[in-house]
């Protein structure tokens, strides 16, 4: 079942939004050779109850730490760890923010130091197709608009889309329906409603789009051990278009 959400209810959530943008600008500002995203994940859960808030996926589903910490091939869900991040490296920070209630969902990948060109390049593709997404989550408009727009963009630019792991409703809970592949054909899926709140959270690989888990049975890996970007907004259809919830 699809909960559409008031403005009210909306309005909330734009400022757990406003908060876990807030988090993510302060991220950017430690992320450097040598940190360990332990610590990030430290550093987060206390701004987070510094302002009145909560890492919602702590405890979902027996997960332990406020953030995943992706790097490199990781795609998704990966550990934080006290092994510290080097030069070159890339690491996406992914997190759900409670304020009173409300929920927010973004996630960002952050550069180590110097990166190469092709890390660079899949960096700016991946952003870039989280705004094509969005430019198609009007109302009206399909799921599938919103997918092939992601797709034919990145893979038009050499890299591929994941498939296994999609966007999604959220609010009141982490993940409600309805899903939201960032693949698709336009004209396809779900008609977007006003009210929807929405994640668009592209995982672009820089090879192969298929993925292995690892023995945690939470991260996800690239299947041939490549680069994997993540950028993600939380979006409501508002009869004036899409909001960013979760704008920096």
């Amino acid at each position: 079942m699809i909960i559409l959400k008031s403005e009210k209810e909306i309005e909330q959530m734009h400022e757990a939004g406003k908060l876990l943008a807030s988090c993510h600008k302060e991220i950017s500002k430690i992320v450097e050779p040598g940190i360990t995203t332990i610590e990030i994940d430290a550093f987060v859960e206390k701004y987070l109850k510094k302002h009145g808030a909560t890492p919602e996926q702590k405890g979902y589903q027996g997960y332990q730490y406020a953030t995943c910490a992706s790097v490199n091939d990781e795609i998704c869900h990966g550990f934080p760890r006290k092994t510290p991040l080097k030069d070159g490296d890339i690491v996406t920070i992914d997190m759900v923010v409670n304020l009173n209630g409300a929920l927010a969902d973004s996630a960002w990948t952050y550069a180590v130091g110097n990166i190469s060109d092709k890390a660079e390049h899949l960096l700016k593709v991946t952003k870039n197709s989280l705004y094509k997404g969005i430019e198609k989550a009007y109302a009206g408009n399909r799921l599938g608009d919103i997918g092939y727009a992601i797709q034919h963009y990145a893979e038009s630019e050499g890299f591929s889309v994941v498939r296994e792991f999609v966007g999604h409703g959220i609010g009141p809970t982490i993940h409600e329906e309805p899903h939201v592949p960032h693949y698709g054909r336009p004209g396809t899926g779900l008609i977007l409603k006003t009210g929807m709140v929405i994640t668009i959270e592209p995982m672009i690989n820089e090879g192969v789009w298929a993925s292995r888990m690892d023995s945690n049975g939470w991260t996800a890996r690239t299947a041939d051990g490549k680069l994997s970007a993540q950028y993600e907004h939380t979006i409501a259809i508002t009869k004036d278009g899409p909001l960013i919830l979760t704008q920096q």
